[in-house]
């Protein structure tokens, strides 16, 4: 089955601004986007699920940007089993910010409640 991909619009506005910088940046999404379609959840200790409701997951990964030579960005993206669809939620660099916004992925999930 395939996989849809959405965005939420403070995902496209961090996107846009990080893309200004980095320039690699939408070659490096589709490149996520072909891992996270072989393993939704993530493998290995790049990816850690955040929340688990009964429709949605929320996951935090290290994404590789090759502008950046290495893994100083996180993504913050939600896969619902259900409709085989990944919606990505933050991506931000870890020198601006140390951790997700909890207040963002909150309202995220009040849409699924």
């Amino acid at each position: 089955m395939k996989i849809s991909y959405k965005e939420i619009d403070e995902f496209s506005n961090n996107f846009r601004r990080l893309a200004k910088k980095y320039r690699s940046l939408p070659d490096d999404l589709e490149l996520f986007k072909k891992v996270i379609s072989e393993a939704p959840l993530g493998t290995g200790r790049h990816f850690a699920i955040l929340y688990i409701q009964k429709n949605v997951k929320i996951i935090k990964a290290r994404f590789f940007c090759k502008s950046l030579k290495g893994s100083s960005l996180r993504i913050v993206y939600a896969y619902c089993e259900n409709e085989q669809c990944i919606e990505f939620i933050e991506l931000y660099y870890k020198g601006d910010k140390k951790n997700e916004d909890r207040k963002r992925i909150k309202q995220y999930l009040k849409s699924f409640s």
